[in-house]
């Protein structure tokens, strides 16, 4: 208990320190007065260690105040060139890569170079062009890079409740931000420490070989769940996990590094057996080496410190404490970094297991009392869902007032959540890190294991969307700063005036415990076990495969993407992608929704013109599937973008074909897509990409579909002067509804039934135009016309006689 005191008292004065400011000599003199005292009263134990106490408590206090406010970068705004080293692992995003970047020289405009110190966020772009050609990723840790751009201070939340990123970039000791940088230029790589860049090099292969061997959105969640990077993530998604209550899964926290840990220790003990402390110094390698492979998260150092506690506590053979080890992780990761005291992820994940260590006895003996006298045969399910009901009782109790205050609201599914989604944890957490280490040896091993981590991850992303779907699922909550020291004082009264006194309590620690001793001797039963398990998991891909086969009609999905265009055709086991929008992210949730979990192959690709809202999707599409073909208008870009598209086609070495009127694509059952546009290699095309956009027409028995690109009234006279028939059921609309294109004359030839405009919500061209809208809505109704940025993405189906028409929302 004593440690426990020294420890509250330590990260209490870093509180204090980091609420109000004293001149430093004050609380130095303190807290040497205090060991003074200590020493004074040396043979009174009480009173020298209330003065320890004391001496750890104005230490931390002073230790706060040595964390400066800014750095010297915060000088600097406007338009400059920053040089510096890429210290982190690149955060790739949706449609940008986030870089941390350590300054080390600076210049204004013609100016000469200074040396600065400071750190910056710099959102670079996806595919960039930086001097010399260089495989995926394309930024890397340790990388010196010359940049040149706006440097600005982060902005606030425009309004409560909205998320703060000046705030949260603040306590990471980030100051300033850089948007869209006008050049970046690789001077140098290596800037870093090398062992760290291995262990990223190896993030980094195990998130590419999950990228091409699971489907969207699983194959995001698998690398929240494993690896920490949850830049891809769609939003939709983590809605459902926040209002379902299963946020806390999707951070890499205590329940991942047991999981980790204890399949370590049993590896370790069945290879080197359980006498030698080798297994124990094997499992507290990969302990460690997997929190810096998933970002070094709050919660997941505080995890590793505390089962470090643990693993030497087993070596030595000294009795061990939960709640001791929670208090020292607490104390050393303020001592390192007081700011992370008011990280968010930080306060979340102490209280949780301060949740699961003090309330989660007092829950089970409740629920004990209830039981009394069942020992039947459901016995071991109802202690199974009472443990598991503890646990998470105690997490929520402790961590509702925090969630309320930073996220104002609540969920009230998060109980009956967690015990429905738990299970099948621990396996994305394996199958995932099995499919990430499988892939960088052989693609075909992890294609295979990719659909056990698919079946996992689709479990866990169904029950929070059926939890989230719920009534009040989720309700508005505000409370104060004040209200949540109140509730703390009063949980914390009341646990201290119980019989128990549950500070004493040893055995909550029973369940890592089990998980680490236990487990090793599990190994000699695995065959059994495994087999079951194996053959229950096969039985559930073969139905889930059964059920989701292709049907024997045509699909057309209309997907949507944001501001662009993305058509994915589908029949049977074909498929014909027609550009990728401007989100790759975006796109592969789109494909992978449409697609069996086993389909990784795309048969052929269409690119109508190189414009970024047409391209950027693809990119993402060529590095993630098997592509067997592709057809281009044959316009050429001198975007980065384009750049990296064209490289890409190289490396896997994919057919090209350039797109001339008259060709025929033909699928099975009599389906052909006739190119209507551009005209042959021997006549002119136009200058403008739009115009030279691809034209297809799709066509199924009675069915007709017309995929203009982005063509513009002159290309559609062009057609109206030709010979082809452009009658059409289905009109997907050209350049997203803009008044540039879909003429009277162009709709009084095509004649369509339904028509679709891909859109983005709130774009900032005024997509659609409202004279085009007006135009279609005469064509075809009200009810005939379907924008993605209302509907989703439109899912078009028919036998070639009948059309069913299905919308995402």
């Amino acid at each position: 208990m004593r440690l426990v005191y020294l420890g509250l008292a330590w990260v209490l004065g870093i509180f204090l320190g980091t609420t109000y400011l004293l001149p430093w000599p004050v609380p130095a003199l303190l807290s040497a007065g205090s060991v003074l005292l200590a020493i004074a009263f040396r043979h009174r134990k009480a009173l020298a260690w209330a003065a320890l106490c004391l001496a750890l408590l104005f230490g931390g206090f002073l230790r706060a105040q040595t964390v400066s406010e800014g750095d010297a970068l915060m000088a600097y705004r406007g338009f400059y060139e920053l040089r510096g080293v890429v210290a982190a692992d690149p955060d790739v995003r949706a449609q940008s890569t986030a870089l941390r970047i350590e300054a080390k020289e600076i210049r204004g405009m013609n100016g000469e170079w200074q040396h600065v110190s400071g750190t910056a966020l710099v959102y670079a772009p996806l595919y960039p062009e930086l001097g010399k050609p260089r495989d995926f990723p394309y930024y890397r840790y340790g990388d010196l890079l010359q940049i040149k751009g706006m440097l600005e201070s982060p902005q606030p939340a425009g309004e409560e409740g909205r998320f703060d990123l000046r705030e949260y970039l603040f306590r990471q000791g980030i100051y300033s931000v850089m948007d869209s940088p006008r050049e970046l230029t690789l001077l140098q790589t290596g800037q870093k420490p090398a062992i760290m860049e291995h262990i990223y090099r190896l993030r980094g292969k195990m998130a590419d070989s999950l990228e091409k061997a699971l489907p969207d959105p699983q194959c995001p969640l698998a690398e929240a769940m494993l690896l920490g990077k949850r830049g891809t993530l769609p939003s939709e998604v983590k809605t459902d996990f926040s209002q379902s209550g299963l946020s806390h899964i999707l951070a890499i926290s205590g329940l991942h590094v047991t999981i980790v840990a204890g399949i370590a220790l049993a590896a370790g003990a069945w290879i080197f057996g359980r006498r030698r402390p080798t297994y124990l110094l094997a499992g507290l390698g990969v302990l460690w080496l997997y929190v810096l492979l998933s970002g070094m998260g709050a919660a997941a150092v505080r995890a590793a410190i505390m089962a470090s506690l643990w693993l030497w506590g087993e070596w030595i053979g000294r009795p061990k404490s939960a709640f001791t080890a929670l208090v020292f992780a607490a104390a050393v990761m303020t001592a390192l970094d007081p700011r992370i005291l008011n990280d968010v992820g930080f306060q979340l994940s102490f209280a949780a297991m301060g949740g699961i260590i003090l309330l989660t006895p007092i829950f089970q003996k409740w629920g004990r009392r209830i039981r009394r006298g069942d020992e039947g045969a459901t016995s071991g399910i109802a202690n199974f869902i009472l443990a598991g009901f503890s646990m998470s009782a105690g997490a929520v109790v402790a961590t509702l007032p925090l969630i309320a205050y930073h996220f104002h609201a609540v969920s009230l599914m998060s109980l009956p959540a967690t015990l429905v989604a738990l299970p099948a944890v621990p396996g994305v957490i394996a199958s995932s890190a099995a499919v990430g280490l499988a892939g960088i040896f052989s693609p075909a091993a992890a294609d295979i294991l990719g659909w056990i981590a698919w079946l996992f991850a689709s479990y866990v992303i169904e029950v929070a969307d059926l939890f989230a779907a719920l009534p009040l699922a989720s309700i508005e909550v505000h409370v104060s700063a004040p209200a949540i020291g109140a509730y703390y004082g009063i949980l914390g009264a009341l646990l201290w005036l119980r019989p128990t006194h549950l500070l004493h309590v040893r055995d909550h620690l029973n369940r890592i415990e089990t998980v680490f001793k236990k487990t090793p001797g599990l190994v000699s039963r695995i065959p059994f076990k495994a087999l079951v398990v194996l053959l229950l998991i096969i039985a559930a891909l073969v139905w889930t495969a059964a059920l989701t086969a292709s049907d024997s009609k045509l699909h057309a999905y209309i997907l949507d993407v944001g501001q662009g265009d993305s058509i994915l055709i589908r029949k049977g086991n074909q498929e014909i992608l027609i550009d990728g929008g401007p989100d790759g992210a975006k796109v592969c949730q789109g494909v992978g929704k449409a697609l069996p979990f086993w389909d990784r192959t795309i048969e052929l690709v269409v690119l109508t013109h190189p414009d970024n809202d047409h391209l950027t999707g693809l990119v993402e599409i060529l590095r993630r599937y098997h592509v067997q073909r592709v057809l281009t208008s044959g316009i050429e870009s001198n975007s980065e973008t384009f750049a990296t598209w064209r490289r890409l086609l190289a490396e896997k070495n994919i057919e090209t074909v350039t797109a001339e009127k008259g060709m025929r694509i033909v699928l099975s059952d009599g389906i052909h897509i006739t190119v209507l546009h551009p005209p042959g290699s021997d006549e002119s095309k136009p200058e403008d990409p739009n115009e030279s956009s691809v034209v297809l027409r799709l066509e199924y028995d009675n069915f007709r579909l017309l995929l203009p690109g982005d063509i513009g009234t002159e290309t559609e006279r062009d057609l109206l002067r030709g010979d082809q028939d452009l009658q059409s059921t289905v009109l997907k609309v050209a350049h997203h509804g803009s008044a540039t294109a879909t003429s009277a004359e162009f709709l009084n030839e095509v004649r369509p039934s339904i028509a679709v405009i891909s859109v983005g919500r709130e774009n900032p061209f005024g997509h659609p135009s409202e004279a085009t809208v007006a135009r279609l809505k005469e064509a075809v109704g009200e009810n005939g016309l379907y924008l993605t940025s209302q509907d989703g993405t439109v899912e078009f189906t028919t036998d070639g006689k009948k059309l069913w028409v299905k919308t995402q929302r």
